[in-house]
């Protein structure tokens, strides 16, 4: 019988949080380090780069930021620049422009260095914009039966969809409730990698025979409203993406830019030179409305 790892941060985190004892993280002291945050999907919208020095991880209050980077996205035909937000130091945009699927992406970054013979230091990062599936066919709300002890009081959210034939794949899901996200960070987010669920139709009769059945959200009943809308967003990542998350985690927190734990792995190059991680990544979405019975079924 199969059997395949979800890994859930939050989860991790629950037991982390539950000890006691004080965890002493060991950061390298030197000369900061050039912290790039990226991310660009097939969503249009703007497109937001953060790019900032390395802070000591006991003061994250006060992370100094770059301003007057050069920021451009590519997939070596057409270029996307990023313009600095003149209220927000640091934090760069791009017009309204979506990636396209099944297409590599490169970012550049050149930071501002009067030591260099150009006047600025310069990285980058690659990452694939993978392809996603045509749509999740439903989502069903239940209770959570895996442990029964909670079957009277949790509801969780059950996708039915067909998934790639790809093991590479990799969701990375994010939750909202009435429009408004309760899982948008590190800390919170949940990880799929289909591996061996890869050409299931998932949840479905075939792959029950062999698998557990998967839940992407979990629910208080007594804390749901009948109306209430609950979206879930299938992020498809590159699969070592999911590896910067976990470690990132386990190591310091939700910001990757607080210290650089010599554990966490970064794409961005020159290697050694920079903390943080570009990826791309394609979308799809399904919303589900409760309607005040144990079993609700999206439309």
């Amino acid at each position: 019988m199969k059997k395949y790892l979800i890994i859930s941060i939050l989860t991790i985190l629950t037991v982390l949080v539950s000890c006691r004892e004080d965890i002493v993280i060991d950061i390298e002291e030197g000369t900061p380090m050039i912290g790039i945050e990226a991310k660009f999907t097939d969503e249009m919208k703007q497109h937001e780069v953060i790019v900032s020095y390395t802070a000591d991880f006991y003061n994250s209050s006060n992370i100094p930021m770059v301003s007057g980077a050069k920021v451009c996205i590519t997939d070596g035909v057409d270029s996307v620049y990023f313009t600095e937000d003149a209220n927000n130091k640091g934090h760069y945009f791009s017009p309204v422009t979506a990636g396209k699927r099944n297409t590599s992406y490169t970012l550049y970054v050149d930071v501002p260095d009067e030591g260099e013979e150009d006047g600025f230091k310069h990285f980058h990062a690659e990452s694939y914009l993978g392809d996603n599936v045509q749509q999740i066919d439903s989502l069903v709300m239940k209770p959570y039966q895996l442990i029964s002890f909670f079957s009277d009081t949790i509801l969780a959210v059950f996708p039915y969809f067909q998934s790639l034939d790809d093991q590479s794949v990799t969701y990375m899901l994010m939750i909202s409730k009435n429009d408004t996200l309760v899982s948008d960070t590190l800390t919170d987010i949940t990880l799929i990698p289909m591996g061996g669920y890869a050409g299931y139709y998932i949840n479905g009769e075939e792959f029950l025979q062999e698998n557990v059945e998967i839940s992407v959200a979990m629910f208080k009943k007594n804390e749901l409203k009948i109306g209430d809308e609950i979206k879930i967003w299938f992020y498809n990542v590159p699969f070592e993406y999911m590896f910067y998350a976990y470690s990132l985690k386990l190591a310091m927190g939700s910001n990757p830019m607080l210290g650089t734990p010599s554990n966490v792995s970064s794409n961005i190059m020159p290697e050694g030179t920079a903390v943080g991680w570009f990826y791309a990544a394609s979308l799809i979405t399904k919303s589900i409305v409760w309607q005040g019975e144990d079993w609700t079924v999206s439309r």
